[in-house]
């Protein structure tokens, strides 16, 4: 396993943003979509992958593949099923990490040891079926394509859950150039501008010398047609057509462009009504364009959602967490206390966001000057996990009052 020092930190950035486009590489079933392979349970699974049920899309995900064995499309959409279901519960699916380099090094809890065996596996399955058919027809489009999706599948393991990088860039690099055969003989594949957008706009966003090192892996970008490509693969109607719509709303917002990324979150959001992270994304963008009003009523009304049972058993106490937040930038230490404690109020909510709010919440009693209240919550965060940086900087605020 390889890991990158500080300095390197770009260049770990570029190939997270890299694999970052291979998170969800599914179809969108609102939409006249021809799904692969031509099985009737492929809708279902689809809309039980997009709002965030995972163990439902899983189910009817390993139903198709066991009915079409030789189809590599069949394998990746179960891979990404269970990658992205892994990760989500590792607490790597919030986009708003993406937007810069705070994320990196930060733990994310580690992923399970048979989840890891079995993407391993089903990667082994994908390249074999892809590499036999390769093998007869070096150009068939369809193949380059899934052995692309398969590539970028596990490029996005190797980083966000095995932490090695250079392995990560190789496979990113590879999904790249098999996604670009297929637009050479195939331009209208616009399923496949969605890694190769992805990989333009991130080496078109790199400083010179850090594109000089990136380079080496023989790679060029332009961000204009990153974008271009990735708004052709949004606008597609293909299998990536939402997913390019996430990419492209992280790099919108890294562009400033809020009103874009806006629109993409309030058009691709509504389709999918259980699941809570487009909306709160829609949140966090109108946080990052200055709208503090309209961030705070589409917070409470995630909160609100959540509460009233819209989201199942997701995590949606982030949104009270964001909510704090967003409260305590504009000094509203009361209010954003309120906000904290909501956590709590969650039945079985995630320990990192309790502990996170809680924190938070000590905080802004100890700006209050209620101490008392501020080393209870303190104490809570120290009893939720005490080896963690949360619980070192609880401890230190036991000692002495925190002050902004």
């Amino acid at each position: 396993m390889f890991f990158f020092p500080s300095r390197h930190r770009p260049v770990l950035s570029a190939i997270l943003l890299l694999v970052l486009a291979e998170v969800c590489l599914a179809a969108d079933p609102s939409v006249s979509t021809v799904l692969r392979p031509a099985d009737p349970l492929n809708p279902a699974a689809f809309e039980h992958y997009y709002n965030l049920d995972y163990d439902a899309a899983i189910q009817d995900f390993e139903r198709i593949a066991a009915r079409h064995p030789n189809d590599p499309f069949a394998v990746n959409h179960l891979l990404s099923a269970i990658q992205v279901r892994e990760l989500y519960r590792m607490g790597a699916m919030n986009t708003g990490e993406y937007a810069n380099d705070s994320f990196i090094g930060q733990a994310h809890r580690p992923a399970e040891p048979a989840q890891k065996v079995r993407i391993k596996q089903l990667v082994e399955q994908a390249e074999k079926l892809e590499d036999a058919e390769l093998a007869r027809n070096p150009n068939n489009t369809d193949m380059l394509y899934a052995r692309g999706v398969t590539r970028g599948q596990f490029a996005l393991y190797t980083a966000l859950i095995e932490r090695a990088w250079l392995s990560s860039l190789r496979n990113a690099v590879g999904a790249r150039h098999d996604h670009e055969r297929v637009l050479e003989s195939a331009p209208q594949y616009t399923d496949a501008k969605l890694v190769v957008g992805a990989h333009n706009y991130v080496m078109g966003s790199l400083s010179f010398a850090v594109k000089m090192a990136v380079a080496l892996a023989g790679l060029s970008g332009d961000k204009d047609k990153g974008i271009q490509y990735l708004n052709d693969a949004y606008h597609g109607n293909g299998e990536t057509s939402v997913d390019a719509g996430v990419v492209l709303m992280v790099f919108l917002r890294r562009e400033r462009r809020y009103d874009e990324a806006l629109q993409i979150a309030r058009t691709i959001g509504p389709r999918f009504p259980r699941n809570y992270l487009l909306p709160l994304e829609e949140a966090n963008l109108l946080r990052a364009s200055g709208k503090s009003g309209e961030a705070e009523e589409q917070y409470r009304r995630v909160w609100q959602n959540g509460r009233e049972g819209k989201y199942g058993g997701l995590h949606y106490e982030i949104a009270a967490l964001e909510l704090g937040d967003l409260l305590r930038s504009e000094k509203k230490y009361q209010a954003a206390a309120a906000a904290y404690e909501l956590v709590s109020e969650v039945t079985g909510a995630d320990p990192e966001l309790l502990q996170k709010a809680n924190l938070g919440a000590g905080e802004m009693y100890d700006q209050l000057q209620k101490r008392d209240l501020a080393v209870k919550k303190y104490e809570a965060v120290v009893a939720t996990n005490s080896g963690n940086a949360e619980a070192d900087k609880a401890r230190r605020r036991i000692k002495d009052a925190y002050r902004e």
